[in-house]
């Protein structure tokens, strides 16, 4: 009898399990085995099959593939407080929601035309995407993908794309306006009563956006002249304040083949370094004054000056026609220290969460490489159908990513 009850139990739970689940991946195995975590687990995005490889960063191997996400051409991710669930945003305004122990779809939902990228709130209750087409942004339950709030973005009767967008603390967001040249907070105490906070003539066409580490700076690139717009979110009241004077699309002496991402920019103690636009440098910047002070030349026009997660070295990718090289930078001497080339048109690059080793996607070489961070030495390198994006799950733990 003592059989017979453990069995019904067991096949009852099996249903229940059934119940639940929702749409999934042709690969319904278990990726990770039940003993472990999933604080070394990651993901690459491929973009022309519209699927993610999913990565076990210690073992530095692809676990699987999940297929059936869309249009990934431009996309983004973000991951539950347990790093084990990935919120896919792609291209073509789908929200995708993916276990990467199972290596299953959970939950999908269109809910825009277009749209490249969203944030996850501090508590991982909500998460929230950013759309071009119809422009706003939009925010759902994590747990259902049920849309809790629709926040038009609409000035003077039109309608603006959103970009910049970063989760601020106490389920708070963040982001610009690119049309309307403004820096939005939403603030999601109730998720279905958002309460706006408006900064006007910031800028023209703010493109993209960043949050420093600690959660304390909001800066916007401005593509439409120079310079750029700072919030400081510790300060009494809040203004958007002027930086960098000449950093922007005014000083191009050279055709920009790729506009660079902020979220690329790296803090390195009390310096910032930033992708130069339109030129062959790296720009360091004090991060107490926000004022340049310095200059370091490198291979081509940056895109992403991603800083290791001990300060002490900015690994920089470039545009064409020098995507296939990536240099390192040692911050204390602000000098180039090493060049390699893991493959044609490298588009992204993820640390380790002790910046033991760089994970570094070829688009055109179908391949992630990873590097030894001390010793340069290529540590393994992984097959991927035209990689973009690397995303590690211990992104979970941190803010603005």
């Amino acid at each position: 009898m003592r059989l017979i009850a453990t069995a019904l139990l067991l096949s009852a739970a099996l249903l229940g399990g059934c119940a639940t689940s929702t749409t999934a991946s042709p690969n319904t195995a278990l990726l990770v085995a039940p003993e472990r975590g999933n604080g070394d687990l990651g993901l690459v995005i491929e973009r022309e099959s519209g699927s993610i490889g999913v990565l076990d960063t210690t073992a530095r191997t692809r676990l699987g593939t999940v297929d059936g996400l869309g249009d990934l051409s431009h996309a983004s991710v973000v991951f539950s407080r347990d790093g084990a669930l990935a919120y896919v945003f792609g291209r073509d305004g789908a929200l995708t929601k993916v276990n990467l122990r199972t290596g299953r779809i959970e939950g999908r939902v269109m809910q825009a035309g277009n749209s490249i990228g969203g944030a996850i709130s501090t508590d991982g209750t909500l998460v929230v995407a950013q759309n071009y087409q119809p422009g706003g942004i939009k925010v759902f339950d994590a747990r259902t993908l049920e849309l809790l709030a629709d926040v038009p973005a609409v000035v003077d009767g039109k309608a603006s794309r959103v970009v910049g967008l970063a989760d601020i603390p106490r389920n708070r967001f963040i982001y610009s306006l690119f049309d309307a040249g403004q820096i939005w907070i939403a603030d999601l105490a109730d998720p279905r009563k958002p309460q706006l906070t408006k900064f006007e003539n910031i800028g023209k066409q703010p493109y993209d956006a960043l949050i420093s580490p600690d959660g304390r700076t909001y800066i916007a690139g401005l593509f439409g002249e120079d310079g750029l717009a700072k919030i400081d979110l510790w300060a009494p009241q809040l203004k958007v304040e002027r930086i960098l004077p000449g950093y922007g699309k005014g000083e191009q002496p050279l055709p920009v083949f790729k506009m660079p991402h902020l979220r690329g920019w790296s803090i390195a103690g009390k310096h910032a370094f930033l992708p130069a636009i339109g030129r062959h440098e790296v720009l360091v910047v004090d991060t107490d004054t926000w004022k340049e002070v310095g200059r370091i030349p490198v291979a081509g026009q940056p895109v992403f000056v991603m800083a290791r997660p001990d300060g002490r070295q900015v690994w920089v990718n470039f545009a064409v026609p020098d995507y296939d090289t990536v240099q390192v930078i040692d911050t204390q001497t602000r000098r180039i220290v090493h060049s390699l080339k893991p493959g044609k048109a490298v588009l992204h690059m993820e640390f380790t969460p002790r910046g033991e080793a760089v994970w570094i996607s070829s688009r055109d070489a179908g391949h992630v490489t990873v590097v030894d961070t001390a010793s340069f030495r290529t540590l393994a390198v992984l097959p991927a159908h035209s990689p973009s994006g690397i995303f590690f799950s211990s992104r979970a733990a941190r803010m603005g990513l």
